[in-house]
């Protein structure tokens, strides 16, 4: 599988492309911004754009979705816990970012806990992981080598919690019985930042460890 990762839009956010190498079908999760440079990006690499993902629907994972989708004709989808974060996009990006980015994109579909998201050879597993915010997903490869978190997870690190649906025990628990439960080895692809492991944020990462007895 291909995995192309562009750190996006002014708060820098990691957008993933996702292609199958058999049949150049693919999939973006998060174009939190630069639609046009996103693109562009799957053009160089011979792709076909079947579908946009959200692991959540904060302004800086959502703020490209319109213009990406309205370009390739490509579905969005998102979890449907996060639709009134979705809906507040045009007041927050004021606030926040002091801009105007016009009226939030649709949801084409909304994700569930379980399914099986397939772009040509490939295919993803929705996992529910709420914490960061109410219908935050993560997705994991059919080979459980990778794991797309949106901001769930950080190398050495958590997400914010105090956003509005935010909860921090829920953020945990969901990183202990949704990520921590794939192989050392699986790779953890981050909404922002670098990549790092499951085994080595079980191990080191702060918030877990000691306080949840995952230290080995």
């Amino acid at each position: 599988m291909i995995v192309e990762k562009l750190a996006v839009g002014p708060l820098q956010a990691n957008s993933y492309i996702l292609g199958c190498e058999e049949t150049r079908k693919a999939l973006v999760i998060d174009p939190g911004g630069e639609p046009e440079r996103i693109e562009s990006r799957i053009r160089d690499l011979g792709l076909e754009l079947l579908l946009v993902l959200g692991t959540h629907a904060h302004l800086d994972h959502v703020l490209g979705v319109r213009d990406l989708c309205q370009s390739t004709g490509a579905p969005f989808l998102l979890h449907r816990l996060d639709e009134p974060l979705l809906a507040r996009l045009q007041e927050w990006t004021r606030q926040w970012l002091g801009v105007d980015p016009g009226p939030p994109p649709t949801v084409d579909r909304y994700v569930e806990d379980g399914e099986t998201i397939r772009f040509g050879a490939c295919e993803l597993e929705v996992r529910l992981t709420p914490g960061h915010s109410p219908g935050s997903v993560s997705l994991v490869d059919g080979g459980r080598q990778n794991v797309f978190v949106g901001d769930l997870l950080f190398s050495g690190s958590i997400g914010r919690s105090d956003l509005p649906g935010g909860d921090h025990d829920t953020l945990i628990q969901s990183v202990e019985e949704r990520i921590f439960t794939l192989g050392d080895d699986c790779t953890v692809l981050s909404g922002h930042g670098p990549a790092t492991s499951v085994g080595r944020e079980r191990q080191h990462n702060p918030f877990f460890g000691q306080r949840s007895g995952l230290w080995r």
